[in-house]
């Protein structure tokens, strides 16, 4: 049986010129207001001009391919290489069962279930069937806290060390809208798990550690909170200006890492004499493409029958 690892990713423009089409996409094709694509143009052209994270993908995926020796596909959800491309290039090579893993290690009705949505279209466009063995969510992975730990050091070490006992970690998720508690959604719960497993790896005292959303639309619908843009505030005012803020939702740098957390809440910061680090995201480094064999492992392992 030919098997295969599909890695799926939010998706984001590869130019400024992207960004029209790019949103429009997003919005289910609704029409997107000019002020709306002004504002996201700014934010990618103040981190280069494009996303990082398709590059990031492929080369996360092109090292698990040689480490686990499987073909490794991407699949974006709001841009190219699309799901249904990707997958359609998997039946017309053969494919028979694939591992699928959303870059992103919290489950939501609204983002993982999305890209259930998306693989399911795809694989119903497709005439023969590919076994599929889809990665919910994987936020307490062990080989994940280690590195993300390992990284939130590195960044409370770039304090002196006599100041490191005033440092306050907060670890950051996008915001989804508020609605999702009442479904039952396990979004909000599995982001505390994990910001609770990464204190104690840590060994950072209940004063010491804090969590906190980002990157919240402007819906006309409350979203979850707090946000970190008025936490840092709040915070300042109290005394505590000495912070590591870790973006534990996302495993790349996003636009919500590179312009949200390294612009937006540093001029806040700035603003209101709090220091602001922040540690690397995975991205594609050997800890991350460790952690993508260990998802592919377990999801491939023969199921038990009952």
């Amino acid at each position: 049986m030919k098997t295969a690892v599909l890695l799926l990713a939010y998706g984001g423009p590869n130019s400024l010129e992207d960004i029209p089409a790019y949103l429009l996409d997003i919005r289910g094709g609704r029409e997107t207001p000019q002020e709306l694509i002004d504002e996201i143009s700014h934010r990618y052209a103040a981190i280069g001009g494009a996303s990082p994270l398709l590059r990031i993908t492929q080369s996360a995926a092109a090292q698990l391919q040689e480490c686990i020796h499987l073909p490794v596909y991407v699949g974006m959800r709001h841009w190219r290489p699309w799901i249904k491309d990707t997958v359609a290039q998997m039946a017309a090579d053969g494919v028979e069962r694939a591992a699928v893993i959303c870059m992103a290690p919290h489950y939501s009705s609204l983002s993982i279930g999305a890209y259930r949505r998306k693989l399911d279209e795809a694989l119903a466009q497709i005439d023969q069937p590919i076994e599929i063995n889809f990665v919910e969510s994987w936020h307490t992975q062990p080989d994940y806290l280690n590195a993300v730990a390992a990284n939130v050091r590195d960044a409370l070490q770039r304090y002196a060390l006599q100041e490191r006992d005033d440092v306050l970690v907060v670890f950051t998720a996008h915001s989804l809208p508020a609605f999702i508690l009442e479904r039952g959604d396990p979004y909000d719960h599995q982001l505390r798990e994990t910001a609770q497993r990464l204190a104690e790896k840590l060994a950072l005292p209940a004063d010491r550690w804090a969590f906190s959303y980002q990157s919240a639309a402007k819906t006309g619908v409350p979203w979850l909170g707090p946000q970190i843009e008025d936490y840092i505030v709040e915070l300042a005012h109290s005394g505590r200006k000495k912070l590591v803020v870790a973006p534990i939702g996302f495993i790349a740098d996003h636009v919500e890492v590179l312009y949200d957390i390294d612009i937006g809440v540093q001029h806040i910061a700035l603003e209101h004499g709090v220091r602001v680090e922040r540690p690397p995201m995975l991205n594609d480094s050997p800890a991350m493409v460790t952690i993508l064999a260990a998802l592919t492992e377990q999801a491939l392992q023969p199921r038990s029958v009952s």
